[in-house]
């Protein structure tokens, strides 16, 4: 129902049961205020919102005023401006000199042109402490006004109740009962309180960009190369809706049981949870609802119509697969050609089965051909214009880095050299790799440990890693690390292999000391050789693990950089040739099953743009839900502890193959989900009406 009224001589339309203030700002009208929010009840403790309303007597506060019909509302003259002047002058007196000026507080102040007033005056702070001791917001209350939005949002809005009006009178102030920290007044970490507080009085210790707030708001949906909507599966395993939570991560990647395995989990380290008893272990539910799919997602898949357009994927890894996976979703009709036996790329060649079993992947890459993707094995592709001339449309390039790298130094020409990618690939095919007596790996990223943990499986005596950096600054897996070391890897760190002198019944490799200097590129600090340290071991096999290439053939027609790389469009991938486009470890350089993942999400949207489509790879299977603003108290809450896998025995593990990690228990997975502290909500908490912008 639509009411009428008149606020400074203009004629308005509201909605029955708003406020003076809400039909103002509904109508481009601004009233100053500064303890209005529109997420809040109306508190009107500030009294900047004061009008003057024809029939009624004083000055009411339009905050708390309901609009009603025929009303005559003026909202500035001079007797209004006087008085606002007045209360600001009031508030700021108690404050700090150094407000921050970016505040809508002092934006207020600036609208209402109390400088004037305050020109020869020096107000006297309260000089209370600031509180930073604290996991993510800082609380500087000696900059608070007292508004009591923060209050409001925590115990009406949250309904958690942290925060209170603690003392009366001058000495009144936003606090925890008894000084507790937030920890131990049960606080939800929500950043509601934050959010809404006008005077920069709690502030988030990481700043946050306004453009762009969901970088340090919501950094787990952000950081995730895919972009999975992390929050809302999380929330609906913790409800116990594991089919829905499933079909969340599925919505964006084919692929949620390999990823709840293997996934590098960006999302983890960035946690905000990571000072309260550690990161979400995020990737360990993914894997708990992947395992308890029933499959009715595939109900909702809604192929459409065929397209009449034909599309060719060289790769089976996960870009070209992901791809594959979307564009037939689309509706285009996809081959994927695949150059070996095995669909899945490093997912199959380059991870150990004891971190992602076959039956795991395949199950996922069946469910791909299962909507129609036909997928060749042992099918090389050299030249592209065969395919075009038989008629496909669009050509994505997925040729991933199945190279390894070499050390180039003297002597590692000699065949008992090999490289990490070679091992683990001949070890997924079964073939006899001659890991035998003492191996050197030489490396400190994922498939260095890979190798190692491979080689103690296959027959191996000993292991010794050899990383030219110290341990913290090794890019494998913290956790891959660690399971290495408990298996009985040697790692020799601050090492560096500089020679291979080949010996009938062994290798002898020269080493060098190394010690840190300055950072170099990557941030982190350069090894440098430490003069006179070398030393000598004797090893049956050196495996070298340092990084991947990769090999484009000169029949795809496409131009490569000075590294052999793949340029493309960033909007688009589409590489230098009409029709053919490019993603994952020959664009990038080798990265992580999720950033492949995306690199095909990507290529994607840019072929069925170009086929004509709207590029929308998305799908929906599960509705968007409306989040309750209420998250309630919850005794014990901060200090809940990250759940941790259960793994199989180190006795047990050498012995072949098996799957090393357990999957979490029921319980465990409901615990864990438990612990996410919302930051979802955060977003949808509206902005203050800010005043606008003075005209000179």
């Amino acid at each position: 129902m639509s009411i009428h009224l008149t606020i400074d001589n203009k004629k308005i339309t509201a909605e029955a049961g708003q406020t003076v203030l809400q039909a103002a700002l509904a109508n481009g009208i601004y009233i100053p205020n500064v303890c209005y929010h529109p997420s809040l009840p109306p508190l009107a403790t500030c009294r900047l919102c004061i009008v003057k309303i024809e029939g009624l007597r004083g000055f009411p506060t339009s905050c708390s005023t309901e609009a009603k019909e025929g009303m005559v509302v003026t909202t500035d003259n001079d007797e209004l401006r006087t008085i606002r002047q007045r209360l600001i002058w009031l508030t700021l007196s108690e404050l700090p000199q150094d407000q921050p000026k970016d505040t809508q507080l002092m934006k207020v102040v600036e609208y209402c042109g109390v400088d004037t007033i305050l020109a020869n005056f020096a107000p006297k702070g309260k000089e209370l402490p600031v509180l930073a001791d604290e996991p993510l917001f800082e609380r500087d209350m000696s900059k608070c006004i007292l508004c009591g939005r923060c209050v409001a949002i925590c115990q009406e809005v949250r309904g958690v109740g942290t925060l209170g009006f603690v003392n009366r009178g001058y000495e009144s102030v936003v606090g925890t009962a008894f000084g507790d920290t937030f920890s131990e007044s049960e606080c939800r970490f929500c950043g509601a309180c934050v959010a809404v507080c006008p005077s920069g009085a709690m502030t988030e210790k990481t700043p946050v960009d306004p453009a762009d707030p969901e970088k340090v708001l919501v950094p787990c949906r952000y950081t995730c190369p895919a972009h999975i909507d992390i929050p809302r599966y999380l929330q609906l395993a913790e409800q116990g809706k594991y089919q829905e939570s499933l079909e969340v991560i599925r919505e964006t990647v084919p692929f949620p049981h390999s990823l709840g395995l293997v996934c590098d989990h960006p999302c983890e380290e960035v946690c905000r949870r990571h000072d309260l008893g550690g990161g979400l272990a995020i990737r360990d539910i993914k894997r708990f609802v992947a395992e308890r799919d029933d499959k009715s997602w595939r109900a909702k898949l809604n192929i459409p119509q065929d397209t009449g357009k034909k599309v060719a994927v060289i790769g089976g890894g996960p870009a070209g697969l992901t791809a594959a996976w979307f564009l037939r979703l689309k509706g285009h009709t996809v081959k994927v050609f695949e150059a070996l036996n095995n669909c899945g790329g490093m997912m199959f060649s380059g991870i150990p089965r004891y971190r992602l079993p076959l039956d795991v992947l395949n199950n996922e890459v069946k469910e791909i051909e299962n909507i129609g993707v036909e997928i060749a094995m042992e099918t090389r592709v050299e030249d592209l214009d065969p395919l075009f001339k038989d008629g496909y449309d669009a050509v994505f390039l997925a040729l991933g880095a199945p190279v390894g790298s070499s050390m180039k130094i003297p002597g590692d020409d000699d065949p008992r050299v090999t490289d990490g990618i070679y091992v683990l690939k001949g070890v997924s095919h079964g073939w006899d790799m001659e890991l035998t007596g003492t191996i050197g790996v030489v490396g400190g990223g994922n498939v260095a440990m890979d190798v190692a943990r491979t080689a103690l499986r296959v027959g191996a005596d000993e292991v010794h890693v050899l990383y030219r950096r110290a341990r913290e600054q090794a890019p494998a897996d913290p956790e891959e690390i660690e399971e290495s070391y408990n298996e009985g890897v040697k790692f020799n760190f601050l090492v560096n292999p500089v020679k291979v002198t080949p010996k009938p019944d062994h290798l002898e490799v020269t080493c060098i000391r190394m010690e840190l200097g300055e950072p170099d590129s990557s941030g982190r600090r350069r090894p440098v050789p430490v003069e006179g340290s070398e030393f000598t071991m004797n090893l049956d096999k050196l495996v070298v693990a340092i990084g991947q290439d990769h090999v484009v053939p000169e029949g795809f027609g496409i131009e490569v950089d000075k590294w052999g790389s793949i340029p493309v469009d960033e909007e688009t991938r589409m590489t230098s040739r009409k029709g053919v486009f490019a993603g994952g470890d020959a664009v990038t350089g080798p990265a992580s099953v999720i950033k492949a993942i995306q690199a095909g999400r990507l290529g994607a949207r840019g072929i069925d743009t170009y086929l004509g489509g709207d590029g929308r790879i998305g799908r929906v299977f599960v509705e968007e839900m409306t989040d309750a603003p209420c998250i309630g108290h919850e005794a014990g809450f901060a200090g809940k502890e990250r759940a941790e896998r259960d793994t199989l025995p180190v006795s047990e593990r050498l012995k072949g193959f098996p799957q090393v990690d357990f999957c979490f228990e029921e319980d465990k997975a409901l615990a864990e989900s438990s612990r996410c502290l919302r930051c979802q909500l955060r977003l949808k908490i509206a902005e203050a009406p800010m005043p606008p912008e003075k005209t000179k």
